[in-house]
């Protein structure tokens, strides 16, 4: 039987003992992680963006400069009130607690998914659930972005395995537009036809 998602206390937990628990805001390989995930979005500007996961919103600050309107949620009501701190001057940003593929914020007109760090927390289920939502929900011409470690961990799913299960859920409608592997970590776009 496959792993059950994290839950909602695990996060709360490792947030709760750490402001920085990943060194999001700190670490060199985030930093230039970060800087590859800009690159790859900044071609094209989004209207209407999802982030999956923002946490303390490092990566939602430098979203919110490719972004027209940016919706971060996060299933940590504290990782969220950091994030909402750190970006309190950022109008083009709103801030939701969610617990993604359950709940899904209404975004008209959804042009970018950003799953950074994310699907490898999720059951087999809920990453048919999350393939279903983003099919649901994604105008043509949206785009997904996935980035993922692809180190050891005890999580439910590898990198590999989680990208894998969402791409058989939504490769009838999607394209693959970039397919990255990188030291530590996979980066993949995909486009919706």
């Amino acid at each position: 039987m496959a792993e059950p998602s994290l839950p909602a206390a695990y996060f709360e937990g490792i947030f709760a003992g750490d402001a920085d628990p990943w060194d999001l805001a700190s670490s060199p390989y985030e930093a230039a992680k970060f800087d590859r995930t800009l690159a790859v979005l900044s071609a094209r500007r989004a209207a209407f963006a999802l982030e999956v996961g923002c946490a303390g919103g490092v990566l939602t600050e430098r979203l919110s400069a490719v972004c027209d309107h940016l919706v971060a949620i996060d299933i940590s009501p504290t990782a969220l009130a950091r994030a909402r701190q750190r970006l309190s001057g950022r109008p083009n940003v709103r801030f939701e607690v969610a617990a993604f593929p359950r709940d899904c914020p209404v975004v008209p007109g959804l042009d970018l998914v950003v799953l950074s760090e994310v699907a490898y927390y999720w059951s087999d289920a809920d990453l048919d659930l999350a393939a279903r939502r983003i099919a649901e929900t994604l105008v043509g011409g949206g785009r997904v972005l996935l980035v993922h470690w692809t180190g050891e961990t005890d999580y439910p799913q590898t990198a590999d395995d989680a990208v894998g299960r969402l791409w058989l859920g939504l490769s009838a409608v999607m394209n693959v537009d970039l397919a990255e592997r990188h030291p530590n970590y996979r980066l993949d776009l995909w486009s919706r036809r």
